[in-house]
């Protein structure tokens, strides 16, 4: 079964708020069996609009990926979000 990527580009507008947010999203995430591959490292925006922070968590599965986004405690955390941040998010399974 092919693993999972969640992809996120986000410019953060409230950082306290935010950090509200990535604690509990952590959380989630890691309940899930998600773990962070890149988080608000260096980059270079090459096309599209530039987002200072970026993400990419792998998942085990693209199913791990979705019931984690819906999950109580990452809609829990993601409340946090709304309103703090300019987000784009994606699910993308990893190719075998």
């Amino acid at each position: 079964m092919p693993t999972a990527l969640w992809i996120a580009h986000v410019k953060v507008t409230d950082p306290d708020r935010y950090a509200k947010y990535a604690a509990g999203a952590t959380v989630a995430i890691a309940d899930h069996k998600g773990v962070f591959l890149a988080r608000n490292g260096a980059y270079e925006q090459l096309e599209g609009n530039d987002r200072a922070r970026n993400v990419v968590a792998r998942f085990p599965s693209l199913k791990a990926a979705h019931d984690c986004y819906y999950s109580d405690a990452y809609q829990a955390a993601l409340k946090h979000a709304e309103g703090a941040a300019e987000r784009d998010l994606v699910i993308v399974e990893e190719a075998e």
